[in-house]
């Protein structure tokens, strides 16, 4: 017994001095972050270049909630107006609507929760959880605290915020829960963008069939579809071309229908102000009772169009969108809808196209015209909202890989996703030619937009807490508010279900399920690969030549381990006779930030004694800038291991910070003002240290050999450095070899029926279709070697 336990003994310490092995040979890489960052300031505009950008929001951002117009009182009131009086009832009921939850919530309050400019469910995810562990990929490390743009506040320890950080953080059913939401909300983002197009235009041609000429339904249907065809094949074009167009169309839109609204007030009632008492609300749903209240329905299509004005942020600064709204947006709409209301008030029997019939009979087929240009500028809208969130799920890990082209040069954000695209254009085509009227496709589009906000809230109740730190009182009446108000249209617009609101839900529930089981498989991967990773201890053991012949040139693994040694590479090399002299392993990161500078991008570590020749590379990205085509991303790579080998120099040479600081500062200049500069800058200064460059084919006794340069003893630093990096520079030229891991999963026999399902077919079908990692970093096919293996999970 006491020989088993000190048996025991022997493998606990053999076990501890393992791990201590390990943590010494492959150390995080929190020093090298810290001396990577570079202090950024946010860039402040002039007062005119805010009224500028204001002014461009409008055809960006408020296109969609510019249209709504065009359908709401026909969706409000769909049998017809029995009394008058319901019209003011309703007219208050979009006032207070706009107000309470698209200037008050979104515009004041939700806004300002943007993670650096990025707006959208995602962005509201990724703040989160720089401020609590709710990710379930724990690919967490200190060293991405050291960005510049990582952003994050700090509690005591008793706090509100730090007492609800460990509540999350306590249990892995919580997480799974907040990525659900996040999931759902943007799942109905994406509905949306295939609603909205349909109902915005359709709306506007109607115009064409409103007492003018007179044409059947299936030809306006038609000539609708017409227009989202050439719409959609105009995408890959992007809207840096006629984006200058927008903001004057929605513009001069929003001029038109406020103009109007007071012309129509003045006409024909201006007693519809007094809809500005909210007591007419009260009236109203005491008058109609479950007529009133399922009417809200159409009421909440007054507000779509807000979560995509959420969404698509990214484009401008937060104080710029307020003043368009406050400023334009919000007074035209409450004057287009009043003068609708005042019209209507005289001619009951015209709610259905409302809008168009109240138009002055002078400026009739101008107006329709902008109204037609305007729908298709506010389709414009949900779709690069949809773009820009299905980017952002890529980057998480919860989407699978697609092609992603960037359509501008000056602006990033502007993307274009060619598979997502014509998924939204049959859909789209599908749901407008399927109903044919506006009614049930106004209802499943008040089904995705009360859904998305009431995320958004849950969400917003978190940020309030854990990045606010706002007193719970605060956080309490924001959360209720908004709980009451979206709860009502909730149940208003889940009577209609079966009356369109299914859409969304079947639209929703198929791309949500594509996006948990893609996420599921890639945090197994994950899993995987941690519990299989190498121990130092062994790879030591194999001494610098790692058992195998090291032959010249360089080898860059890929891996998503940011620390240990990957299975992919034992598989390698137990199954082949040679490595590469050099080894690289490369961890492309995702981080929970919008993007990452260029400067901080590389984190080089030394892995082993400096004769193992084997380095570690993390790359890290945002969800802003990962999926953009990075033709130099070899180049950048090489040109941090060479800058690596320097500071490590200056640092073992027992060099100040000031030095460190000054290479950092050259390197930067360099990059910026040169970022495509190509390696031979650095391959140029090892020559300028005296010491020529080696070629893996001259032999020892060479010319080259006999003439280098003798290092004095004074100099043995420079010596090491000028040696590795020619040894570096070497390698490099003979080959560069990239190893990308193929992993293969599988369920295990013992595993569930819908665990089998979801492995074996729903994931392993989404890999194969998806896009290759090795597309994005443009890895020439010749210089790949993919290495296969197959786990069972």
């Amino acid at each position: 017994m006491a020989s088993r336990s000190k048996n025991g003994e022997d493998t606990d310490d053999q076990n501890s001095n393992i791990w201590v092995l390990d943590h010494q040979m492959d150390q995080p890489m929190d020093e090298e972050a810290r001396q990577l960052r570079n202090a950024q300031q946010e860039k402040d505009h002039s007062v005119f270049k805010i009224l500028q950008l204001a002014f461009q929001s409008l055809g960006i951002v408020y296109g969609d909630l510019g249209t709504s117009p065009l359908y709401v009182f026909y969706n409000t009131f769909p049998d017809g107006v029995e009394n008058t009086e319901d019209l003011i009832g309703a007219l208050s009921l979009i006032i207070y609507s706009l107000t309470l939850i698209t200037l008050i919530k979104y515009i004041f309050i939700v806004c300002k929760a943007n993670d650096n400019g990025q707006g959208g469910t995602f962005a509201l995810y990724s703040l989160l959880s720089r401020h609590a562990k709710i990710l379930t990929i724990p690919n967490h490390d200190l060293s991405d605290e050291k960005l510049t743009t990582y952003s994050r506040s700090e509690y005591r320890e008793q706090s509100f915020a730090a007492k609800t950080k460990r509540w999350l953080e306590a249990h892995h059913f919580k997480k799974h829960v907040i990525l659900v939401l996040v999931l759902v909300g943007s799942c109905m983002v994406i509905g949306d963008g295939i609603l909205t197009p349909a109902i915005s235009v359709l709306s506007a041609v109607g115009g064409i069939n409103v007492g003018r000429a007179k044409i059947s339904n299936d030809v306006a249907v038609l000539v609708a579809i017409v227009i989202l065809i050439v719409m959609f094949s105009m995408q890959r074009y992007g809207t840096d071309k006629v984006g200058w167009l927008f903001a004057p169309v929605v513009f001069l839109w929003f001029i038109l229908i406020g103009g109007i609204g007071i012309f129509n007030i003045y006409k024909y009632d201006h007693s519809v102000l007094r809809a500005f008492s909210p007591v007419h609300i009260y009236r109203y749903f005491k008058r109609g009772g479950k007529a009133g209240w399922t009417s809200l329905g159409g009421i909440m299509l007054s507000i779509t169009g807000t979560e995509a004005l959420f969404a698509d942020l990214s484009h401008f600064p937060v104080s710029s969108i307020q003043i368009a709204f406050t400023v334009v947006v919000y007074p035209c709409l409450l004057l287009a809808y009043t003068g609708q209301v005042a019209y209507l008030i005289k001619h009951p029997n015209y709610v259905v196209g409302a809008f168009y019939h109240s138009i002055p009979e002078s400026i009739y087929w101008p107006v329709f015209l902008i109204a037609t240009t305007a729908a298709i500028v506010a389709s414009q809208s949900t779709i690069s909202a949809t773009f820009s969130l299905v980017k952002q799920a890529l980057a998480l890990g919860c989407f699978p890989r697609v092609k992603v082209i960037h359509t501008s040069t000056m602006f990033h954000n502007q993307i274009y996703i060619p598979d997502i695209n014509w998924i939204l254009m049959v859909l789209c085509i599908a749901v407008t030619a399927g109903f044919k009227n506006q009614s049930q496709i106004g209802n499943a589009s008040g089904t995705a937009v009360i859904i998305v906000m009431l995320v958004t809230t849950f969400l917003m109740t978190l940020i309030m807490i854990l990045v606010w730190h706002s007193h719970w009182i605060l956080v309490l009446l924001f959360t209720c508010l908004s709980l009451i108000v979206e709860g009502f249209y909730f149940s208003s617009v889940i009577q209609k279900v079966y009356q369109g609101g299914w859409v969304p839900l079947v639209i929703a529930a198929a791309f949500f399920i594509i996006m948990y089981i893609w996420h599921y498989g890639t945090a197994k991967r994950y899993e995987i690969e941690m519990h299989t990773k190498v121990s130092m201890a062994w790879i030591l053991s194999l001494g610098p030549s790692l058992g195998l012949v090291r032959v010249p040139g360089i080898g860059l693994v890929y891996t998503e381990l940011a620390s240990g040694v990957p299975h992919i590479f034992s598989h390698f090399i137990t199954n082949l006779p040679a490595i590469h002299s050099v080894v690289v392993f490369v961890c492309l990161k995702c981080l929970p930030v919008y993007t990452v500078p260029e400067e901080e991008r590389f984190l080089v570590k030394r892995i082993g004694p400096k004769n193992f020749h084997m380095f570690r590379c993390v790359a890290r990205y945002g969800y802003k800038d990962l999926h953009k085509r990075d033709d130099d991303f070899e180049k950048k790579l090489f040109d941090s291991l060479f800058l690596f080998v320097r500071l490590e120099s200056l640092m073992d040479g027992g060099s100040s910070d000031s030095d460190v600081s000054s290479l950092l500062d050259e390197q930067n200049e360099t990059v910026s003002e040169c970022p495509l500069k190509t390696i031979n800058s650095t391959c140029s200064s090892v020559e300028s240290t005296g010491l020529q460059r080696a070629d893996w084919i001259e032999p020892a006794n060479s010319p080259l050999h006999r003439n280098q340069t003798i290092i004095t003893p004074s100099q043995e630093n420079d010596e090491t450095e000028t040696d590795e990096l020619e040894f570096l520079v070497s390698c490099r030229n003979v080959g560069v070899v990239h190893f990308l891991g193929n992993t293969v999963m599988k369920a295990r026999r013992d595993s569930s029926f819908c665990k089998k399902i979801v492995i074996d077919y729903i994931y392993t079908f989404l890999k194969k279709i998806c896009r290759e990692n090795s597309v994005m970093f443009n890895i020439p096919h010749e210089s790949l070697l993919n290495v296969g293996q197959t786990f069972y999970v």
